[in-house]
């Protein structure tokens, strides 16, 4: 297997939409939930909360896989030499350097040895990179991470996150020397104030120049300034807050969720990002429940106003991956275009079950003829572009009407 680091998700620009059957050798994940996916070369990485696998060819049997596995992503073959034991949940992953991979969740050790939330992997054998060893995370989840050069971005509700030689301590969110998993001292950007439960970045996302970050989750605050549920940082030397603050998050979708935002990618240019979220009860187009938004990342100041808005009609969105031809979001969706509509097809509306494609510009799905369908469940939690197709991880079984349990892959036509 090849394993020369691709671009981030974020990165990868297709000159057209996914076909709509998906490959047939992707390998099968028996139970549980695909919770993240990255890729190194033409390796890919599967994180979640589960116990068994199996290769797609018929007969094949069936493979204990606690929580993390590898697959090639050309033939589907199962990686028999990245056996890592985790124990506990997987919630994000990112690319490494030199056939590695960063791995974030709930977990406490990795093969025996404690190690906190977040460890360095070497995917040749599994076992963990010791030079990574720079960071401290004393008590919560990690949820979400992405990397960018010599930089990994790392976010959830964690309580410490602390530099052993310098001391430097942050808390929810951090940028670490992604060589050292050293605490960037400069980087200091503080969340607080949750509007419910505990104080969680949910989501982060770095655009491809490393310029600009987008966090959201159930902060009201970040640096002391207002911002509810989502704010931009401006990147470089010196991080610092962004002027770019928004109150289309403020309103209260459901006193069910501490947080209603979901996933968040940027385009491949970095021009703007687009904003998955739930919601339950409440949903209207006053408030962003339920739906997907762009925005544009060059603006600056208060009041921005996303460009478009997708309501799904009552229906959570919780994942997002946008590759420049298409927005293709995930959740347990029966519709898109639903503005009307609430738990029914109001006018307008697009049957897109499970997953479904938004035209970038005008934000409407009846404008990309694709409509694969999944089985719905809870809902599609990961969505990653690749240079050939977009990858699909879920907790159920049929993906474009084929068995596909809980991982898939639509190529490019």
């Amino acid at each position: 297997m090849s394993l020369v680091t691709l671009p981030a998700q974020a990165d990868i620009l297709h000159p057209g939409v996914v076909s709509e059957n998906p490959v047939d050798y992707t390998p099968h994940v028996l139970d549980g939930t695909v919770n993240a996916i990255t890729v190194v070369g033409d390796t890919a990485i599967v994180g979640g909360e589960f116990t068994q696998i199996q290769e797609a060819a018929a007969g094949s049997p069936v493979i204990d896989r606690k929580n993390l596995f590898a697959f090639d992503l050309v033939t589907g073959k199962v990686d028999t030499g990245f056996t890592p034991a985790v124990d506990d949940i997987v919630r994000a992953l990112a690319p490494g350097e030199n056939g590695t991979v960063y791995v974030g969740g709930h977990f406490k050790t990795v093969n025996g040895t404690v190690m906190k939330r977040l460890a360095r992997l070497n995917l040749a054998d599994g076992t963990a990179d010791p030079t990574f060893n720079r960071v401290e995370i004393n008590w919560g989840r990690l949820t979400t991470m992405t990397r960018r050069g010599a930089h990994l971005y790392i976010g959830g509700s964690l309580d410490t996150i602390t530099d052993p030689v310098t001391g430097t301590a942050r808390k929810a969110l951090a940028r670490l020397d992604a060589e050292t998993g050293a605490v960037d001292p400069a980087f200091d950007i503080s969340v607080s104030e949750p509007r419910a439960g505990e104080l969680t970045v949910k989501n982060l996302a770095v655009n491809p120049a490393d310029t600009k970050l987008v966090i959201s989750g159930t902060f009201t605050k970040v640096n002391g300034q207002s911002r509810s549920q989502i704010a931009m940082v401006d990147l470089g030397a010196a991080p610092q807050l962004s002027s770019w603050a928004t109150e289309k998050f403020t309103p209260t979708c459901s006193t069910s969720y501490d947080t209603y935002m979901r996933g968040m990618d940027f385009s491949p240019d970095g021009a703007y990002f687009v904003v998955t979220t739930t919601g339950g009860g409440g949903y209207g187009v006053s408030a962003l429940c339920m739906s997907a938004s762009r925005w544009e990342t060059d603006r600056t100041g208060p009041g921005q106003q996303p460009t478009w808005v997708n309501y799904t009609g009552g229906d959570t969105l919780l994942s997002v991956s946008v590759t420049g031809a298409a927005i293709y979001v995930g959740g347990h969706q029966r519709w898109m275009d639903n503005p009307r509509g609430n738990g029914y097809a109001g006018p307008g509306a697009v049957e897109r079950t499970g997953i479904a494609a938004i035209h970038p510009d005008t934000g409407k799905s009846a404008d990309i003829n694709w409509n694969p369908t999944r089985t719905r469940g809870v809902g599609v939690e990961a969505l990653v572009a690749t240079p050939d197709g977009l990858l699909v991880g879920s907790d159920t079984e049929e993906l474009g009407h084929e068995y596909h349990a809980r991982l898939g892959k639509f190529p490019l036509n």
